[in-house]
């Protein structure tokens, strides 16, 4: 499975962000999905499956857990390919936090000046 068919997926892509703030069980995991997706155990196991075999979690055994992290490989292979593509938006960005510092100076010298 390519990496963008993977992440496609927004209940896969919720996983993901749910475990970039550190290590959860799939008991955890399966707690917050179910209740924003409305989706089963089953399915979610079945999501955490895919993210796994293609790479972007890891799993380790806990007793009877299974305990999920993510693994950076991945992504870092997506970031390396939306290299040549950032020249489209890295500049209207540098652009806009020019304008909102200029902004910001202006409403301090207007405060200045009528305070």
């Amino acid at each position: 499975m390519h990496a963008f068919d993977v992440l496609g997926d927004p209940v896969r892509r919720r996983i993901l962000e749910l475990l970039a703030d550190g290590e959860l069980s799939s008991g955890d995991v399966t707690t917050v999905v179910r209740g924003e997706f409305g989706i089963s155990q089953p399915a979610v196991s079945q999501h955490l499956r895919v993210l796994r075999e293609n790479g972007f979690t890891t799993v380790r055994a806990e007793g009877a857990r299974r305990l999920y992290s993510v693994d950076p490989g991945p992504l870092k292979e997506i970031d390396g390919w939306l290299e040549q593509y950032r020249r489209f938006w890295t500049g209207p960005l540098d652009a806009l936090a020019t304008e909102i510092a200029r902004g910001r100076r202006e409403r301090r010298k207007a405060a200045e000046e009528n305070g």
